[in-house]
């Protein structure tokens, strides 16, 4: 069977701190035209490209995709996941390489790509088509469908720079999935929407999968590849790393991540911030009823949660503590904006805040935790995957046994009692 994409070392490099610029036809002439005297400037001074600094986001990265197939792509920040989603989108070319899509494509890579300003919901959507191939009838027949789907009826002849981010994301999302592509590309970008709506898109992807179109999925959410995807990509640092099973490669990636046996990490320079966020975490200590950190707490002891900060004013710290599955999944939060108990203080521009969880119940296994920092207005650093740990075994019930780790993550204790009557 032919693949619908195949992708032959691919790499794209990029010039640090040079800005790449669209080029016109004007620009294309004007270069031919000095073409000759550039070739004699460079003969006579050499030192043009001195000090260049080359990046390379993509290096010698091959793949290929079959017909039908989910596949998911994983990788911490900065590992070339969205380059790659902006090549196979023909949005950026590649340095070098090549690559071969059998089919139309619909992508979504981040709010309101490929969409006009100053044009409304409706003309975008038929301009969306049109780029694909569609003809006027195809998506007349679509229309409805999706604008129902992205619950945008009041606005449908609104222009789009009127929108909110949620509106763009529903649209966006709508139109990719909807116009009948042979290939849907979707980036991180569903973590924008409401929870409603990230649970609707992953439904959406799952149907269009079983329609045996051919779809990509880059996400953190290690849980939503574990149920979407049929096959797992990982890329490192540009490269790819592995290729397989996605329970395989998942693996792989969280084994990758923070090392759990530490119970300590440097959060000022950490790749997880959320991009955009002021770096104000500095740190953060696991520990357990010792002065020293940990990163291996038994099942049922206590575990403090040590996040240290600096920041540019004085402010009533807020703290935020999302405990997750080795594969993403989210089994707890805690944090004082839900609690009545607040730490009492003067507003502080640098302390460590102490989260104190009296008794850890989860079942054996590795865990990690996502870490938001704010005050009262909002959060305004948020780390994801900041620190990994590790949860041991402990004899609580006095039996020697516990619940396997797939039937949930947490332990809880209970009584039993029959009534005979």
């Amino acid at each position: 069977m032919q693949p619908i994409i195949r992708v032959e070392k691919l790499g794209k490099r990029y010039a640090i701190g040079r800005r790449e610029n669209f080029v016109t036809i004007r620009d294309m002439v004007a270069s031919a035209a000095l073409a000759p005297i550039r070739a004699l400037r460079r003969l006579g001074n050499r030192s043009e490209d001195r000090g260049t600094e080359n990046f390379w986001a993509l290096k010698n990265v091959s793949f290929e995709v079959a017909p039908g197939e989910v596949l998911g792509v994983i990788g911490r920040n900065g590992a070339g996941k969205s380059t790659l989603l902006k090549i196979l989108s023909r949005i950026t070319e590649p340095t070098a390489g090549r690559i071969e899509l059998h089919g139309r494509v619909g992508s979504l890579l981040e709010v309101g790509t490929g969409f006009h300003q100053e044009l409304t919901g409706r003309e975008n959507i038929f301009l969306s088509g049109a780029i694909m191939g569609m003809r006027r009838a195809e998506i007349i027949r679509k229309f409805d469908e999706i604008v129902a789907f992205a619950e945008i009826d009041d606005f449908i002849d609104t222009p789009v720079k009127r929108y909110s981010s949620g509106m763009y994301v529903r649209l966006g999302f709508a139109v990719a999935a909807h116009l009948d592509p042979e290939i849907l590309l979707v980036d991180e970008v569903l973590a924008v929407g409401d929870i409603a709506f990230q649970k609707k898109c992953l439904g959406k992807m799952g149907e269009v999968a079983r329609g045996g179109r051919t779809v990509l999925f880059v996400s953190h959410n290690m849980a939503a590849i574990e149920a979407l995807c049929t096959r797992c990509v990982m890329l490192s640092g540009g490269a790819l790393a592995a290729s397989g099973d996605p329970m395989t490669v998942m693996a792989r990636y969280v084994a990758e991540g923070a090392a759990p046996d530490t119970g300590a990490a440097d959060l000022a320079a950490h790749p997880g911030r959320r991009p955009g966020d002021t770096p104000t975490m500095t740190r953060v200590e696991l520990r357990s009823g010792d002065e020293k950190p940990s990163g291996a707490i038994r099942l049922g002891d206590p575990m403090e949660i040590r996040v240290s900060y600096r920041a540019t004013r004085p402010l009533r710290p807020v703290l935020g503590s999302v405990i997750k599955t080795s594969y993403g999944a989210p089994v707890f939060c805690v944090s004082d904006r839900f609690c009545s108990q607040l730490a009492e203080c003067a507003p502080l521009a640098e302390a460590t805040i102490i989260c104190r969880i009296e008794r850890l119940m989860l079942i054996p296994g590795t865990y990690s935790i996502d870490l938001w920092l704010g005050d009262a207005t909002g959060d305004f650093d948020v780390i994801f995957d900041a620190i990994g740990f590790e949860v041991l075994p402990s004899d609580l019930t006095g039996t020697g046994r516990l619940p396997p780790p797939n039937l949930g993550a947490v332990f809880c204790e209970a009584s039993w009692s029959i009534d005979d009557r």
